[in-house]
């Protein structure tokens, strides 16, 4: 009788994780797969249309839950999944990241003594004013199973000893990477300004930033920006739906003719759109990754390392929201190894549904 396995997904980097591992288990006889929606990240262009770009099986249920503090939303979350969790009996729960759905799913699976696999685990930031620092932390402590990334962060478990239940498997972001890379395509941008599409400029950085610590307030975003106008001839920026408003006065208000405001784009395009620009600017943990596989020079707007992995000769280089650290960042030249591959061999698929059937 084939095992069953509840994978809990709810914002757009473990949908690309997720996807790889789906279809790791729909080739397999001994097991098979339950997803759930947490719904997280509601917007159709941050949600479904991964789910439509890389085939992930339809979801059994969307729990629809977003908005509100992060206890507002873990809570709904952890109420709605110990439901979900009750009906469908699962031999073990899957889980994706650092988000408050993997936060929920964690607690939820633990509290009903179901196996729990936590997949990215043994990332550290080393910094609790981060809420993914704290949902990362505690769905470790709680994991029958965590699986790492990158031998830093099974050395990370192995200090907080759990390393008897840990192990090195790979990231399977970078197996999306090399799989969907193949396939990227050119995106088609809509400008958000006039709704009108618009061209991919030659030559362009790439910039993402939805992070509150760089949007919640308007001069900090301002100054982000007025940077990047500064110094490049044209910046991509698809914006988050939460930062719309915030972004679209930025510009209004300072004039940045340089800086291009578009609706958000799908996995496909997102990775075109690394492998052509000059150079990537990102306050998202999974950005920094895609550019480090892609090896393109990397700025993040963050005051902590994510990937510390991916912060070597040059290659991502931590900046404050400030003209003088951005500018410093950008003009640190960067040097590639090919040999250092942190991130495992493009099969961390395999070993995650090996080590699930081991449970």
């Amino acid at each position: 009788m084939a095992k069953r396995v509840l994978t809990i997904v709810g914002a757009r980097p473990q949908f690309i994780k997720a996807a790889v591992v789906s279809h790791e288990i729909a080739k397999r006889d001994d097991i098979e797969e339950e997803l759930v929606h947490t719904g997280q990240h509601f917007d159709p262009s941050m949600s479904q249309t991964f789910f439509d770009e890389l085939s992930i099986p339809e979801p059994v249920m969307n729990l629809g839950i977003s908005g509100g503090s992060h206890a507002q939303m873990t809570a709904r979350m952890l109420e709605a999944l110990e439901s979900v969790m009750v009906e469908r009996r699962p031999d073990c729960v899957l889980l994706f990241g650092d988000t408050n759905s993997t936060l929920a799913g964690a607690l939820s699976a633990a509290k009903l003594h179901i196996p729990l696999v936590h997949v990215e685990a043994g990332a550290r930031t080393r910094c609790m004013e981060n809420p993914e620092e704290i949902n990362r932390l505690c769905a470790d402590h709680v994991s029958t199973l965590l699986l790492a990334c990158t031998q830093d962060s099974l050395l990370n478990l192995q200090q907080e000893g759990l390393g008897e239940r840990s192990s090195f498997v790979g990231d399977p972001m970078y197996d999306a990477f090399v799989e969907y890379s193949r396939v990227a395509r050119r995106p088609r941008l809509l400008n958000l300004e006039s709704g009108e599409p618009v061209a991919l400029p030659a030559s362009y950085l790439y910039l993402t930033c939805h992070r509150e610590e760089n949007t919640a307030d308007p001069e900090t975003l301002l100054n982000i920006l007025c940077t990047l106008n500064e110094l490049a001839s044209r910046v991509v920026y698809p914006v988050h739906p939460r930062n719309r408003d915030n972004a679209l006065s930025v510009k209004k208000d300072a004039g940045l003719d340089n800086i291009l405001l578009t609706e958000p784009v799908g996995y496909l395009e997102s990775l075109f759109l690394v492998d052509h620009a000059d150079a990537i600017v990102t306050d998202s943990g999974g950005l920094q990754r895609e550019a480090f596989f892609a090896e393109k020079k990397c700025v993040t707007l963050l005051d902590f390392e994510v990937w510390p992995e991916t912060m070597v000769d040059g290659r991502n280089v931590l900046a404050k929201p400030e003209r003088s650290s951005i500018m410093d960042a950008l003009s640190v030249q960067q040097s590639i190894n090919v040999a250092y591959k942190p991130f495992g061999d493009g099969h961390a698929a395999v070993k995650i549904v090996d080590a699930i059937m081991s449970l």
